[in-house]
């Protein structure tokens, strides 16, 4: 029935009767009675649309004939001429020659034979855009022993595979022998040209002619009245479509569910098993009753909560601002039940690096001003944007569906304007207006040293009061220093931010960790993280700071690479406190111990937590930590399954791994955040 449904919409949209049908609401049918009714107009619809296409195929038949006449009789009048002026110059030079009287007497032959044989042609009509190929096969498979003469053919013809309208090319080919005539119908037959026999008399063809035409008549008024009880068909249909697409649509959803059900120990009633939020609990049940009063059922639905051995799923409440961030997060993974959800600080991490990357607050205003829009037509939009999931009110007005950019823009408004928000705050600390700076928060804090000074913005300038109050003092752009120094302070920044986002993952898997009880995750893979990632980029990220705090003309480049080669040199400039060295000792020392620390441990305590568990000993404890059955597979918990420790190792040793190249790749990615400014 949605097969039928759907054509019966195709056939409407195909019509062009979108705007003119009005759908009328009436009581609902049996779906028994609904299946006939479908069945019977999509047998008269298909009816139709065979006896169209038929007419149609017959009407373009005869059009093209008719064009073939018309076209191909000029070029044979022409030829007849050409053909009677060559023989009247043949019969003056040649044969009037007594010198040639043995060489006339064999062209006489010749002719006589041709004559016998007769020059043949075959007109036909072919698409435009392959006429020249066309004509190039012809003239290599009879070696050029052809005329191929081509007229446009003045109207466009219905295509009937693609049903548009194509231009196409008529074209006569003369030629001599059967052989050659054969070749040429079969080049005919595989570029897809249509050939029609042409008489060579002239009364024949305006006869022929003049039968077609009046054929052509009887067929068009017989296809605008096919055309016409389509329409009519079509329309009462389109009247009750978008009724019966809701019905059907209902009855599928039952039947969908009802086979998602399963028969009791008695088959006297069904079970459906599934998972619900708690908070909902009460408006299931409410539900339930419900749909037994509508039902006028005698026994009513029973609701049961059980205790369930696997996970339950995840669900995150979302609203129309959270949802967005929500969908983000879900692409990249979904959290485990019970798990923080990363959400939460996508909201504001996500849109203030992408200000990071694009801050200008002349850009964050325009993007403000769109976003406000959407924010302001939501109500309005949304109705458009749920047009794409259904096929209910709006399934015959498809204007009123959003676009694919366009749904995705209003899905990601609450986003857009968090961006534009942060992308201002952002412009204002990099003091760009469409990459102009403006002396917004007072004058700049450098000036020209005397009065010979004439290029403020390259040479001269010395610091003469306090520094810019909001950030970056606007005398910097044009600078000579400007790449320099704005280059290092993102850079610098980005680094920081990074850290500080890494960090703040590994921290949530400590609350997670926690939550759950699994002291292995906390004792060997949180804090080794934590000890890795800051020995080397949290180092990285206090010399910065102390650099920024101190002014000191230290290379960290030389710093950190030297931290790894020549952990024991002496710094010498590069030193920026007191007891750097021996620090940086230390350091390197903790993030090569937490490499084999994440790696070894966890896979071997597993292993023999695994083996004393069916060695019939009970601890009680780890029942209730260890064995959690709410934390990961590869976590100590009841399995099962069989423990398979060369699966545990593996899995240990990619987590491991990821994490060590993560930590500099995504370092190095948050460069991007100076990049792309």
């Amino acid at each position: 029935m949605s097969r039928k449904l759907r054509f019966f919409k195709d056939q409407i949209i195909k019509a062009g009767l979108l705007s003119s049908i009005h759908p009328v609401v009436e009581p609902d049918v049996e779906l028994e009675e609904l299946e006939m009714q479908l069945a019977e107009h999509e047998h008269e619809l298909i009816e139709m649309n065979s006896n169209s296409e038929k007419l149609r195929q017959t009407y373009n038949e005869l059009l093209e004939f008719k064009m073939v006449l018309l076209k191909a009789g000029s070029f044979l009048v022409s030829n007849n001429n050409q053909a009677v002026a060559e023989e009247r110059e043949l019969s003056e030079n040649v044969y009037s020659s007594d010198r040639y009287v043995e060489a006339s007497s064999l062209l006489e032959q010749q002719m006589r034979t041709a004559d016998q044989s007769g020059l043949r042609f075959i007109s036909g009509i072919i698409f435009q855009s392959k006429a020249l190929r066309f004509e190039r096969m012809l003239f290599r498979a009879t070696r050029g022993n052809m005329l191929f003469n081509q007229a446009p053919a003045g109207e466009e013809i219905m295509d009937p595979l693609s049903a548009e309208m194509v231009k196409k090319t008529v074209f006569v080919v003369f030629f001599s022998g059967e052989q050659a005539r054969t070749k040429i119908l079969k080049i005919c037959e595989a570029f897809g040209a249509n050939c029609y026999p042409v008489p060579d008399d002239f009364s024949k063809q305006r006869q022929i002619t003049r039968e077609i035409l009046s054929r052509l008549s009887e067929l068009e008024t017989t296809l605008d009245a096919g055309i016409r009880h389509q329409n009519k068909a079509l329309t009462s249909i389109g009247y009750h479509l978008t009724q019966w697409m809701s019905m059907v649509r209902r009855e599928k959803a039952v039947y969908d569910t009802l086979n998602m059900l399963n028969f009791d120990v008695t088959k006297k009633c069904l079970v459906g098993e599934g998972w619900c939020p708690v908070f909902a609990k009460a408006k299931v049940q409410e539900a339930l009753q419900r749909a037994t009063f509508d039902s006028n059922s005698q026994v009513g639905s029973i609701f049961h909560v059980m205790d369930a051995v696997e996970s339950p799923p995840t669900y995150f409440r979302t609203n129309h601002f959270t949802n967005a961030y929500q969908e983000i997060v879900d692409a990249y993974g979904i959290a485990r039940y019970q798990e923080a959800n990363p959400a939460v600080y996508t909201v504001v991490t996500f849109p203030f690096l992408f200000a990071v990357m694009f801050g200008d607050w002349g850009h964050g205003i325009c993007l403000l001003l769109g976003a406000l829009v959407l924010i302001a037509r939501e109500s309005r939009l949304s109705t458009q944007a749920s047009c794409n999931y259904c096929n209910l009110s709006c399934a015959l007005d498809t204007s009123q569906k959003l676009g694919s950019f366009m749904e995705m823009l209003f899905g990601g408004r609450y986003v857009l304007l968090l961006m534009s928000l942060f992308s201002i705050y952002c412009g204002l600390i990099y003091n760009e207006f469409f990459s102009v700076p403006f002396h917004i928060f007072g004058g700049s804090a450098y000036k020209c040293r005397d009065a010979t000074c004439s290029d403020a913005h390259s040479a001269g300038l010395i610091k003469f009061r306090d520094p810019y109050p909001f950030g970056v003092d606007p005398s910097w752009r044009g600078s000579r220093s400007e790449l320099p120094f704005l280059n290092s302070l993102k850079m610098k920044m980005s680094i920081l931010l990074g850290v500080a986002q890494m960090n703040l993952g590994i921290i949530l898997s400590y609350f997670n960790a926690r939550f759950f009880h699994s002291s292995l995750d906390i004792r060997y893979q949180f804090v080794p993280q934590m000890i890795f990632l800051n020995s080397l980029f949290g180092y990285l990220s206090l010399l910065i700071i102390i650099k920024w705090c101190i002014g000191s003309q230290a290379d960290l480049y030389h710093v950190m690479i030297y931290m790894f080669l020549s952990p024991t040199d002496d710094l010498g400039e590069n030193e920026l406190f007191w007891g750097q060295r021996p620090l940086q000792i230390v350091l390197l020392l903790l993030a090569l111990v937490a490499v084999p620390w994440m790696l070894f441990p966890k896979p071997f305590i597993l292993k023999k937590l695994h083996s004393e568990r069916f060695q019939g000993r009970n601890y009680g404890m780890l029942v209730s930590s260890e064995f959690d059955p709410d934390v990961e597979p590869d976590s100590a918990r009841e399995h099962h399954e069989e423990f398979n420790f060369s699966e545990v190792f593996v899995h240990q040793m990619i987590h491991s791994i990821e994490f060590v190249l993560g930590a500099v790749s995504n370092t190095a990615s948050y460069l991007r955040l100076w990049a792309l400014r």
